[in-house]
């Protein structure tokens, strides 16, 4: 197939940049013709308040550019990453003017949810979920704590969901997990034309888990569970050491505590010397999650997880097989988990499963299979439209 991929990129890398790259090189290793269409946030800063928001809502530029990019290339299938804010949902548009199927993922929850996050003030927040208004983030300033921000990111859901540009532009979603489809369902897209597809990884190689620690590995910020951390490991530093690589704006949230070896940001390599070593990864967050890539590195490692008992976190995690949850914001819980497959030793006992969840779920082959039928799937609603 022609393809052609649009992105638009976050000033902090994350999972769905990662997510972008793989499929890219995965349909290009199957034959596939994939041409990309980027934008990077980087460059808003170079652009008014106003001009920003207006493209935020629409910007001709990427039309324009899209659709010659169609033409050029005989591009028959458009799958589109992320659009906010630059791209904007023109790219929809500049596809069906040329009568190409269309393919969006559902990284985050932005369609439903200015801040794209459903997380405000330290715990989850769904009150814009279904209305064609979302007022409450205006009151709350929800995206980027701006007034101004927030207004333009509820401007283009508000305009796009009167224009029906989610039921009709779009012949197939794809969500990160049968959680996610579900909320998009309950926010109004059409259910029917919501497809899940998890995340994959290459196969990194199994590791033993002997090096006596349990890692974090993410932005330590307050979704991220970090507070969460900071009060298990005052209790268990003593117990089991915990090293964290990433950064962020709690890193003071944990300096000097007992126990814990800051590392700072680290290299893939490394990250993956770490995930084969440890204990287990924790994974502590307070949010709905939309598909923690880390969380299959460690599976594809044996390595099991401990995390919170939310959203898709309740679909990778099965307790006792490959890992164990435990309720959102509980520190007492989280020390209880650890301290249980310390003593009864479950976390040597579960690598072999946790490496069996990798390999039946979220491998490259795996990966591509769903990708094609959803594909084929888009295709034929382009078709019957």
């Amino acid at each position: 197939m022609r393809l052609l991929q649009v992105h638009n990129f976050y000033r902090q890398p994350g999972g769905e940049d990662q997510i972008f790259a793989a499929e890219h090189n995965l349909l290009r290793a199957h034959g596939h013709r994939v041409s990309q269409y980027t934008a990077h946030n980087d460059s808003v800063a170079e652009v008014s308040a106003a001009s920003l928001a207006a493209r935020t809502i629409w910007n001709p530029s990427a039309y324009r550019e899209i659709q010659t990019l169609i033409q050029r290339e005989s591009i028959e299938l458009v799958h589109v990453h992320n659009t906010f804010p630059i791209v904007s949902p023109a790219v929809y548009y500049a596809a069906r003017a040329e009568g190409v199927p269309v393919v969006q993922t559902l990284h985050n929850y932005r369609l439903l949810c200015p801040a794209a996050t459903f997380f405000r003030e330290g715990t989850v927040c769904e009150r814009c979920l279904g209305r064609a208004v979302p007022y409450p983030a205006l009151v709350h300033r929800c995206y980027r704590r701006s007034a101004g921000a927030s207004l333009a990111t509820a401007a283009m859901l508000t305009g796009h969901r009167a224009a029906g540009t989610w039921r009709t532009k779009i012949d197939a979603y794809i969500a990160l997990s049968d959680f996610a489809k579900n909320k998009f369902a309950e926010g109004g897209l059409p259910a029917r034309r919501i497809m899940v597809k998890p995340g994959f990884v290459e196969d990194p190689g199994y590791g033993n888990g002997t090096g006596g620690y349990a890692l974090f590995l993410g932005r330590l910020t307050e979704e991220k569970g970090v507070t969460v951390l900071y009060e298990a490991w005052k209790r268990l530093g003593s117990v089991l050491p915990l090293k964290i690589a990433g950064d962020g704006p709690l890193r003071p949230v944990l300096h000097d505590l007992p126990g814990v070896e800051y590392l700072g940001q680290c290299s893939r390599t490394r990250v993956m010397e770490l995930l084969k070593q440890a204990a287990f990864l924790v994974v502590p967050s307070l949010w709905y999650e939309g598909f923690p890539m880390v969380v299959v590195e460690a599976l594809a490692c044996g390595t099991p997880v401990v995390a919170s008992a939310l959203g898709s976190l309740n679909e990778l995690i099965e307790d006792g097989v490959n890992g164990f949850r435990f309720a959102p914001g509980d520190a007492g819980a989280l020390v209880s988990c650890v301290e249980s497959g310390l003593r009864s030793e479950s976390f040597l006992q579960m690598r072999g499963r946790a490496r069996a969840c990798y390999e039946q779920n979220y491998t490259p082959r795996r990966n591509y299979d769903i990708l094609m039928q959803i594909y084929s799937a888009a295709a034929r609603q382009d078709q019957s439209l």
